[in-house]
């Protein structure tokens, strides 16, 4: 037999990646995972995840990716970190075709994940995990009784701003328009809130803090008059969409208007027979680690269910 050729692979590791990699190992079925140039996904640019169940005091995100993967290596998982240019589904086995190397497998399972869009601001990237995130979900809790800030006017940055009033004293929402892109019910949901700002036609132009005392305050730019004026905060949440990482797929799989990969009804089977998708990459709802993790789990069961048949 090839080298080359494997029963399973996963192109992308992460939460979903991983546990795909655990599930299949335990099973005998000697994956490989190509996890590209970004080992462990968006967790191992985040601090302290509070919310991933078994970790009564939380843990750094770079950590659980340690534990994740090494569990994947005890069972026998293979690591790849090159990144795959292209794949072919036109017969079978399948190609996945790397910057270095082309190989042939059986069934694949997709967990390339989404990235958050950002504004290009250097304080971003700087400052993730210290007072800048992209998921309220994720990082609320940490701002109890704080000035917290929300940049985006759709409907995930309005669900944003509405779920950190639970937590912060206020929350200003700051949009580039004179009128939301939300959902008529969501405007109205923000605009009935009293902890809710909406400071109209401005940008972010930057974020004042330090990785050691977190954020403090922003400037905006306001789009029209063209002043700038400083806010007081202690968060700032990007909100504007994320960004599936498909391309590699396009015209290959089923994809959804905004990139994502279509999977079928309770299960993780794509639009080709033998590939499955679990994490970000098909979630552009709830975009959690565990959630992630669960439906690589059912990806790994559905890949071994399928090679069973097949």
């Amino acid at each position: 037999m090839n080298a080359n050729h494997k029963k399973i692979i996963i192109i992308g590791s992460g939460p979903s990646g991983y546990t795909a990699a655990i599930y299949s190992s335990r099973a005998s079925l000697s994956p490989l995972l190509i996890s590209g140039p970004l080992t462990g996904g968006q967790l191992t640019t985040t601090t302290e995840v509070d919310n991933y169940p078994g970790f009564e005091n939380g843990i750094m995100g770079p950590d659980l990716m340690i534990e994740m993967q090494n569990q994947a290596k005890r069972f026998g998982t293979e690591f790849l970190t090159e990144t795959v240019s292209e794949v072919d589904f036109s017969s079978k086995p399948y190609k996945v075709i790397t910057n270095n190397q082309t190989f042939t497998t059986d069934a694949l399972i997709i967990s390339t994940g989404a990235n958050p869009r950002l504004l290009g601001l250097n304080e971003e990237k700087e400052l993730m995990g210290y007072g800048v995130s992209t998921c309220a979900t994720c990082d609320g809790a940490f701002f109890r009784e704080s000035i917290i800030t929300v940049v985006g006017g759709g409907d995930s940055a309005c669900e944003e701003a509405l779920f950190l009033t639970r937590f912060g004293k206020k929350v200003y929402l700051i949009h580039r328009r004179d009128s939301l892109r939300a959902s008529k019910i969501m405007q109205e949901k923000v605009f009935a809130n009293d902890k809710i700002e909406v400071i109209w036609d401005s940008s972010l132009k930057s974020i004042n803090g330090s990785k050691e005392k977190g954020v403090n305050s922003i400037e905006i730019l306001n789009l029209k008059t063209k002043e700038t004026k400083a806010i007081e905060t202690e968060a700032v949440f990007i909100a504007i969409g994320h960004t599936p990482n498909t391309q590699v797929f396009k015209d290959k799989l089923e994809l959804d208007e905004n990139g994502y990969i279509i999977t079928k009804a309770d299960c993780t089977k794509t639009s080709v027979e033998g590939v499955f998708a679990c994490g970000d990459v098909k979630d552009h709802v709830y975009r959690q680690a565990i959630t992630a993790a669960g439906s690589g789990c059912m990806a790994a069961i559905d890949a071994e269910r399928y090679l069973e048949l097949n």
